[in-house]
């Protein structure tokens, strides 16, 4: 079959057969990846603050913790907020040198993405050669470095980085009662309780705080729940 081309050829190009039956290719779409927090992410005008109070009975002053959190990917579906850098202020000048050290390094780390959770476990396993000391409530610190990843880890169940463990309703009820008998059994020896637990009440492993009490044989904390009988 003869065709006539009545116009000027202005350009051409080659194709096969079959492809004039193929409908033309759709453009791909270009998908967005969420940025993930990493070093060469600068440091914006305005950062999201949050500061801390602890007042260790090693300290003549207290401290003041303030961790600035950055939001990345925001107002998207993979809107995040990353701790981005640490300070920690005094009156006191005795702790300065390893205060500053310890803050530059946790400040890189936060920098530098990825799980930072890690620091928490880090820092609350450091043990002060001469003893630690008992938080109010009765809540043992090994040190007072374990007492800033504490802070820290408060910080990152905050912002949703580490799963707050929450007992439930019924635990919570179940302690309630045990505390209750247990201090009516006590009552007429004249125990009397340090902070919100009782005085006998020895230390636990799991949340280190002086809340194990002993109960027809089993050994129960009433902070966490955590119990020897299951």
């Amino acid at each position: 079959m003869t065709v006539k081309i009545s116009n000027k050829i202005v350009g051409y190009r080659v194709t096969k057969a079959d492809s004039a039956a193929q409908p033309a290719a759709e453009p791909e779409t270009k998908v967005l990846q969420p940025v993930q927090m990493n070093e060469y992410i600068e440091r914006p005008d305005f950062l999201l603050g949050t500061t801390y109070k602890i007042k260790p009975p090693i300290a003549e002053h207290a401290m003041y913790i303030t961790i600035n959190d950055i939001l990345l990917n925001e107002d998207t579906d993979h809107e995040s907020r990353q701790p981005y850098e640490v300070f920690i202020n005094s009156k006191s000048m005795e702790h300065f040198q390893w205060v500053i050290a310890l803050t530059r390094v946790i400040s890189a780390v936060f920098r530098k993405g990825g799980d930072v959770t890690f620091l928490v476990e880090e820092l609350r396993s450091v043990y002060d050669p001469n003893g630690g000391y008992f938080k109010k409530g009765g809540v043992f610190m090994p040190s007072l470095v374990a007492e800033i990843g504490a802070v820290i880890e408060k910080h990152l169940k905050a912002i949703g980085l580490i799963e707050t463990e929450e007992m439930s309703e019924v635990t919570k009820r179940i302690l309630a009662e045990k505390r209750a008998e247990f201090e009516s059994n006590q009552a007429a020896r004249n125990d009397e309780s340090v902070g919100d637990y009782p005085a006998n009440a020895t230390m636990c492993g799991k949340c280190s705080t002086k809340a194990v009490i002993v109960m027809d044989g089993c050994a129960t904390c009433l902070s966490c729940g955590d119990s020897k009988c299951g």
